[in-house]
């Protein structure tokens, strides 16, 4: 493929999360609320989408019937980010925590700070892996 087409591909490509939830609506909810962001209804009565803060979105949506999607615990996770402040990395993410905790998640593994800041995984009220991160410096700035 020569150099004109290649850009004309990926310029119409854009990226989205997806992931299958019992309940869309109320997940949708849960993520808005996690990342201050507000959830819009999408394509049906039984798909949400939630602004990523990276781009894209975070789309949320039943399955269908002919074809489920069980639960399933696997390696791949989300993964909420952001800058610690003046309290340090552990105040910020334990201050996460209480918010992710009142809306519904689960902690997996308790809080523990690390070289580059803070982190804790969680589960989402209906069970998929969440990891929230509190960075000490940008990935960028680091290098």
């Amino acid at each position: 493929m020569h150099e004109p087409e290649a850009t004309a591909i990926t310029s119409s490509i854009t990226s989205s999360l997806v992931l299958a939830a019992d309940d869309p609506s109320s997940l949708a909810q849960f993520y808005g609320a996690l990342l201050g962001a507000q959830p819009q209804p999408g394509l049906s009565a039984a798909h949400w989408r939630v602004p990523w803060p990276a781009g894209g979105w975070l789309e949320l949506y039943a399955p269908s019937r002919n074809r489920p999607q069980p639960r399933q615990q696997g390696r791949l996770a989300l993964c909420l980010q952001r800058q610690a402040d003046g309290t340090g990395a552990l105040a910020v993410l334990q201050a996460w925590i209480s918010t992710a905790l009142e809306l519904g998640a689960t902690t997996e593994d308790p809080p523990r700070q690390e070289p580059f800041g803070a982190e804790a995984w969680l589960l989402d009220p209906e069970g998929n892996r969440l990891l929230l991160l509190v960075l000490i410096c940008s990935p960028s700035s680091s290098a």
